[in-house]
């Protein structure tokens, strides 16, 4: 096949960092399009990349002709972005959250079964080795019906949601504006939004859980603009209930990597998966399992989906370990979690 054909939609920090230098990997790659906010910062990511066209108006991305689009765009425009970039015929890879609105999520989901294209939600932890090993001991063995699930995520987003400071991993060529993190109108929250999406994005594909309801609480110190921590307690739609926790750590404390951590109870077996000691460990029906995982394995990278959305358009057979669908769930879970935290009840999805 000839090359392919890559538009990005909303070159922000992490794309700069991240999925455009993993695109660049790929010899067969074309850069088409390229579309973000700030006229000098765009022509300078089109001179480095070789990008055909540059504009602030993602339209003429689209209209340039494209097999992948990567959005990269604030989370309150994946929507519209991702969906019309699918119904011009592209793959999609899209930043998480995948949207704000669970409705939203499941409209992309239905998009791409209407339009026969992948859709690739950004959950690089999902495509480590040592994930992918814990995801086939669940689908091998597993621990029968799930019962109870605990999820614990910390990182260095104290300074980024209180406005005091950015990103440590954020390309410093290419800092985002501090309301895509913290205006709710474009970021939808905080700590969970930014972080606990991949948590959720990570737990809810090794169990297959669908959240049903739920009940948080959030807190912003600092007078952040929104909340650093969360602590929210979910029944899922099994009967199964879990607890999830979220804390925006200091800079200095997570350098190497972030603190998350899975345990779930079943009624066959238990799991733990922890990213920040490298540990995965499966009892089922009488039998312990662990695997031999170096110290490193759980360092972040976002490889995986960049690779499986190229894949997708050479017509490669490929496992999309996150697909529309889990992002769709993921979305469901912090809608629920932020429904509660503003109205102090229970909520239901």
């Amino acid at each position: 096949m000839g090359k392919i054909r890559v538009g990005v939609i909303g070159a922000g920090s992490w794309a700069v960092a991240s999925h455009l230098p993993n695109l660049a990997k790929n010899k067969d790659v074309e850069f088409v399009g390229i579309s973000r906010k700030g006229p000098e910062l765009l022509q300078k990511i089109k001179d480095q990349y070789g990008f055909q066209v540059a504009s602030e108006d993602y339209r003429d991305i689209l209209n340039a002709g494209i097999d992948v689009c990567v959005v990269g765009s604030p989370t309150a425009f994946h929507h519209e972005h991702a969906k019309a970039a699918l119904e011009a015929g592209a793959h999609v890879m899209c930043e998480k959250p995948v949207t704000i609105h669970a409705t939203e999520a499941w409209d992309l989901v239905t998009t791409a079964d209407r339009m026969k294209k992948n859709l690739v939600v950004s959950f690089g932890w999902n495509y480590l080795p040592m994930i992918q090993k814990a995801k086939a001991l669940m689908d091998e063995r597993g621990i029968g019906n799930l019962e109870h699930m605990t999820v614990h995520m910390s990182s260095q987003t104290r300074e980024l949601l209180s406005n005091t400071g950015a990103y440590p991993a954020a390309a410093p060529e290419s800092l985002p504006e501090q309301r895509t993190w913290t205006d709710k109108n474009l970021s939808g929250g905080g700590y969970a939004q930014a972080q606990l999406t991949h948590a959720l994005g990570m737990a809810l594909w090794l169990t297959g859980a669908r959240v049903q309801s739920g009940f948080a609480m959030m807190s912003a110190p600092m007078n952040a603009p929104v909340e650093l921590h969360d602590a929210i307690t979910y029944k899922f739609d099994n009967g199964a209930i879990g607890v999830v926790s979220g804390g925006s750590a200091h800079v200095e404390a997570h350098r190497k990597t972030h603190a998350l951590e899975i345990r779930a109870i079943g009624d066959k077996g238990q799991v733990l998966v922890d990213i920040e000691r490298a540990a995965v460990w499966l009892y089922s029906e009488g039998k312990n399992e662990f695997l031999t995982l170096k110290e490193d394995e759980g360092y972040y990278n976002c490889d995986g989906p960049i690779e499986a959305i190229i894949s997708a358009a050479r017509g490669e057979a490929f496992i999309n370990q996150s697909p529309g669908e889990l992002g769709a769930r993921t979305v469901e879970a912090l809608e629920v979690a932020y429904k509660s935290a503003d109205s102090g009840k229970l909520e239901s999805r």
